[in-house]
């Protein structure tokens, strides 16, 4: 559900005015309306600069960090130890403003160091490999020979164009030949054109021998500098989190102060906000005991009103879904536990397998127990969806891909297993429950938004639809009602056409009721049974799921049919491991991704979702 907020003003002689809003702060609960834009205001867009340097600094780090850990279990598994191998992190150092700016600017500096000493180790590598070619010389026999007369040319040419008559006209050397190329040197006196068709090369300034050594300097200093990076990953990266903390708390202020309007020459500070309206009367309670004025204000319809979402234990699992899409305006319904139900079905149905999902609760139970808090409700989701699939996989049959139907130990209970045909009826009845669900909720919004007679024809089309599909569809499925409830289901459906073709526009013409109930009928048809079909997928998704874990179990067999039992194990364990945690890996992908595309493209649409709500967002210190 939605928190209900109310909506205050504030208003504080300028004198107290920090003083408030230190109160209002160390309070928490006041989520300041925005008036300005923080694009309007230097200062703020100086700390969201900061802000964004800081966070990609600390995701760098953070890359770091995990490199250097990979190296040490690499090293740890080398050596033998098996000791858990863990990377240290200094305590955090209290830091003001400008000792974060000047830590993040020297991170800066150390960087483009690096950079430029990688750069700088690249260049004499490429020189390096220029030179293999030549071999090995000194450069200052080359200066003494020019000085005498004659200078050394360094030319390069196509294998197949070296013309050997150059050696007698330039007096060329072949030197290698590599790759397709011949290298060669010609000697000729200072002055002398050198006509051939083949091209100098550039060469570097320094002898094999001199650039060893650089390189070796070079990298000595790479080395130096990476170390000197991975020493500001330990001791400073949290530090530098607390930096982010100040950095937060100091934009927070700023932009409260930015959001107050100044009346009566800058003396009276006037500020609004929203606040949990289960929380209004302790925040007025405080308030009264600091002497600071303020009031409860109307909501208008042009009202922004913060988002709060409040669910209950299970639902709210489901709600990183919901924040993934949009936020629920406040004139809305929470969608969180109108479809994390139909979610967790969804799921179960793509997955289609009981042995999956008898893993995933075991893997989703084993690590919720040492995991950290931030991680139990994606643990606890992730039950959720094991304990759907296994239903949902044991009912079809289908349990790490064997189809436990036809074992023969459970023939007698083999016809209440779903078979394919069952599941993809199953998929289209469930696609259409969703699809008129949504429905019903988009007449309950219109109810509630906008009064009963206003929303009377949008649930008569709910129950002229439901009305028909029972009196027409269940006999279509050997689900025979009595005579007397068919004919009143036709009159819920004759009454639901009479209110759906005369009364959807109530206060208008008769006639113009009937033209939009006639086009109405158009869009109702057509866009319920495309939507319905749409469902049909997490038949196929599921159904794919399951063939494919069967494939696997049957190469595992025939692919070792030939081998000796104490060999044969081996590989068949293999092949299984493999090609099931493949299957288990494309089928969570599957079973995410199309779930959510139900949710927000087809029930979404049909409950008239309109999104756009802003996250509550309260002014406190973090």
């Amino acid at each position: 559900m939605i928190v209900k907020m109310s909506k205050y003003a504030f208003m504080v002689y300028h004198k107290e005015y920090d003083a408030f809003l230190e109160l209002l702060r160390s309070l928490g609960v006041v989520h300041i309306r925005e008036t300005k834009s923080e694009k309007d205001d230097a200062g703020l867009q100086r700390l969201m600069a900061e802000r964004k340097r800081l966070e990609s600094e600390l995701r760098q780090l953070k890359h770091t960090q995990e490199s250097r850990l990979e190296a040490l279990k690499a090293d740890a598994k080398a050596t033998g130890n098996k000791a858990k191998v863990t990377l240290p992190l200094a305590p955090e150092r209290p830091v003001t403003a400008d000792e974060g700016a000047a830590l993040l600017d020297r991170i800066d500096d150390l960087r483009d160091r690096i950079e430029k000493a990688q750069a700088a180790e690249q260049a004499t590598e490429k020189d390096l490999a220029t030179m293999q070619v030549w071999g090995e010389f000194d450069y200052a026999n080359l200066r003494r020979l020019r000085e005498a007369g004659h200078e050394v040319t360094f030319f390069s040419c196509p294998a197949a164009r070296y013309d050997e008559a150059w050696e007698t006209d330039f007096y060329a050397v072949p030197i290698a030949t590599a790759q397709s190329a011949t290298y060669f040197i010609t000697i000729t006196p200072v002055g002398t054109p050198i006509d051939i068709d083949a091209e100098r090369v550039r060469m570097p300034e320094k002898d094999l021998d001199a650039l060893r050594n650089t390189r070796e300097e070079q990298r000595r200093q790479r080395e130096e500098l990476n170390a000197e990076l991975l020493a500001v990953a330990l001791n400073d990266y949290r530090t530098l989190e607390a930096y982010g903390r100040l950095l937060e708390n100091e934009y927070t202020w700023d932009n409260a102060k930015v959001q107050t309007e100044r009346e009566a020459d800058d003396r009276l500070m006037l500020l609004e906000g929203w606040i949990p309206t289960a929380e209004a009367q302790s925040l007025e309670s405080a308030l009264d005991r600091g002497d600071y004025y303020c009031r409860k204000l109307e909501i208008s319809d042009e009202d922004n009103i913060p988002i709060e979402l409040k669910n209950n234990r299970f639902n709210r699992l489901f709600e990183p879904i919901t924040r993934l899409y949009s936020l629920p305006n406040a004139h809305e319904f929470d969608s969180t536990p109108l479809f994390a139900p139909f979610f967790m079905l969804f799921f179960g149905i793509c997955f289609g397998d009981g042995g999956y999902g008898l893993l995933l609760l075991l893997l989703g139970t084993l690590m919720k127990r040492k995991a950290k808090a931030d991680m139990k409700p994606i643990l606890s989701l992730l039950q959720c969806f094991g304990i759907a699939t296994l239903v949902v996989g044991t009912l079809s049959g289908s349990f790490f891909g064997v189809n436990i139907a036809e074992i023969p130990a459970l023939a007698s209970v083999k016809r209440y297993f779903l078979t394919s045909d069952n599941i993809m009826t199953l998929s289209l009845v469930i696609g259409f429950i969703h699809v008129l669900y949504g429905k019903f909720v988009a007449a309950m919004k219109v109810k509630v938004q906008r009064g009963l007679k206003y929303s009377l024809a949008a649930f008569a089309w709910v129950f002229l639809i439901l009305a028909l599909a029972l009196a027409v569809g269940l006999p279509m499925m050997n689900i025979h009602l009595p005579q007397p409830v068919v004919y009143a289901l036709y009159g819920v459906a004759g009454l639901g056409a009479l209110i759906a073709f005369f009364y959807n526009s109530p206060g208008k013409n008769v006639f113009l009721n009937f033209g939009s109930g006639i086009w109405a009928t158009y869009n109702t048809a057509s866009g319920l049974l495309g939507d319905t079909l749409s469902y049909i997928r997490l038949y196929a998704i599921g159904l794919t799921g399951s063939l494919l874990g069967g494939v696997f179990n049957t190469m595992a067999v025939d692919m070792t049919a030939t081998m000796p039992i104490w060999v044969r194990w081996l590989p068949m364990l293999l092949i299984l491991l493999v090609g099931h945690a493949l299957n288990i890996g494309l089928s969570m992908v599957s079973s995410l991704v199309h779930p959510m595309r139900l949710i927000y493209v087809e029930y979404y649409k049909n409950s008239e979702f309109e999104g756009g709500g802003t996250a509550y967002a309260p002014f406190r210190k973090i």
